[in-house]
């Protein structure tokens, strides 16, 4: 049973949420209380103003040199190309613990006094600030990090539909939106084996209570879209692993996900997040041309999108534009979560993505696709463990948000200059009439190519340069 002091502190919090729609004597009475008992104290981050716009000669670090709001882009604002979103796990509750070391970091909201519900309440409010300082217009969370976990299912639904609360008068408050919601399904013991895919079909059953609620959640808060990030759905050896069991449970889950996303009528979009290992040696998303492959395999192409995360990609073996470039061409590019790695470490280290080349080309498929929406940019990056002071979670966003918008307009000059992409186009000039329309067409035969190629000198002596190294030195120059 809650104690007196908790009890108290939840009727408060609910009579505030009821201000919002009547200010009567009551609700104000309530919210005075919710003050004296910590609940509604003042800012969390009183040194840091809005951070604005000051262009590229400021050397102000808490402002931006590059991300401009309503700068227009090729039509569109910026943040309507861009739209950025903080990652509520990262931000809010990202410790600097790793797998060699302890916590770090030691936020002043924290308090270790207050019951773990009153600390989530406490977290979303830090979080609402900070959107609002930072000039983000989405947020992006799982359902265990807003809120805790219960003795029981069902405690654990109750309390995140407490904080969802919260969120729901927050983000009418604000203005602030959801971009995407998703189910924490790797890091509680009974994941151990996986959640969809896991061998025990009561954990499957969990799994599946966990993400009906998670998706219910993130329609009641207006989300824009719901990911899927299967971190324990793989394997550490094949020998104890019925790898088709798994791939038939994880399509039949994703399968009653779509099923349930039609029964509450959810207009976002369902995202499946590919990665190739880590925690476990192989996943069964590992890139996404293999997502792609299963979704097709399972008939759920037309379902589900990809969200793509660049360390994930490199991880893979691959770079962020390859498989930005690649989801794209197949129409399935819904999301990115913008972050990068470092070579020399080999794993997931879900840095800030500040490097102006890799921006560049990132922004030159958004551009290409005419955009995200509803899916945005999402920064699953979190600060490095040495990195202590709350200015950092300011510094690392602002870093991230200025380099995309700095490859926004670098992209933008780039396709609106048309050098490059003319170039690209005269490279694949004999598919555009002839013999090569005809193959483009699909209406050549192996017959009618044979007689062609039979009637022709060998080609290598017509071949032309592919010019990879005038294409690096028209990029670089675009890189400002």
């Amino acid at each position: 049973m809650p104690n007196a002091k908790a009890t108290s502190r939840w009727r408060c919090l609910c009579l505030a949420v009821l201000l919002a729609a009547a200010l009567t004597s009551a609700a104000a009475s309530a919210a005075n209380e919710c003050e004296t008992l910590g609940l509604y104290e003042g800012e969390f981050f009183p040194s840091i103003k809005r951070i604005a716009y000051e262009g590229p000669d400021s050397t102000n670090p808490l402002a931006f040199k590059y991300y401009n709001a309503e700068e227009v882009i090729m039509g569109k604002k910026m943040k309507d190309w861009l739209r950025f979103s903080v990652a509520f796990w990262h931000t809010l509750r990202g410790d600097g613990s790793d797998q060699f070391g302890s916590p770090t970091k030691r936020w002043p909201w924290e308090d270790g006094s207050l019951s773990p519900l009153e600390m989530a309440f406490r977290r979303m409010r830090v979080m609402f600030e900070f959107l609002d300082k930072l000039g983000a217009e989405y947020w992006c969370f799982h359902d265990r990090d807003i809120a805790p976990e219960g003795a029981s299912l069902r405690e654990s639904n109750e309390n995140l539909d407490k904080v969802a609360d919260l969120a729901e008068h927050l983000q009418k408050q604000t203005g602030k939106k959801v971009l995407w919601g998703t189910a924490q399904l790797f890091n509680h013991p009974r994941y151990m084996h996986g959640a969809a895919t896991s061998p025990n079909a009561t954990v499957f059953a969990y799994a599946a209570a966990q993400v009906k609620k998670a998706m219910e959640v993130t329609q009641r808060l207006g989300g824009e879209n719901y990911v899927f990030w299967g971190g324990r759905e793989g394997y550490n050896t094949l020998l104890n692993t019925d790898l088709k069991l798994e791939l038939d449970n994880m399509a039949r889950f994703l399968t009653l996900a779509r099923d349930h996303k039609s029964r509450l009528g959810f207009k976002g979009t369902l995202l499946l997040e590919p990665k190739p290992q880590e925690p476990t040696k192989h996943q069964y998303d590992w890139d996404a041309a293999s997502t792609m492959g299963f979704l097709n395999r399972y008939g759920l192409a037309g379902d589900f999108k990809l969200n793509i995360e660049c360390n994930h990609a490199t991880l893979a073996g691959h770079s962020c534009d390859h498989e930005l470039t690649l989801a794209s061409v197949y129409g399935t590019l819904g999301n990115i979560d913008a972050n990068t790695g470092d070579a020399q470490t080999g794993w997931d280290t879900d840095q800030f993505l500040t490097d102006p080349r890799e921006a560049t080309l990132m922004a030159l498929t958004i551009l290409k696709q005419g955009g995200l929406a509803p899916g945005g940019i999402n920064f699953d990056a979190k600060l490095r463990r040495e990195s202590t002071d709350v200015e950092d979670l300011f510094y690392g966003h602002i870093s991230g948000m200025d380099a995309l918008a700095r490859g926004l307009r670098n992209a933008a000059r780039l396709l609106e200059d048309g050098i490059i992409p003319g170039m690209v186009k005269g490279r694949y000039e004999s598919y555009s009439a002839g013999l090569g329309k005809k193959v483009r067409d699909g209406k050549a035969s192996f017959a009618e190519l044979e007689k062609f190629a039979l009637a022709q000198p060998d080609p290598i002596e017509d071949l032309p340069s592919a010019r990879a190294e005038k294409y690096e030195i028209l990029l670089a120059s675009y890189i400002r």
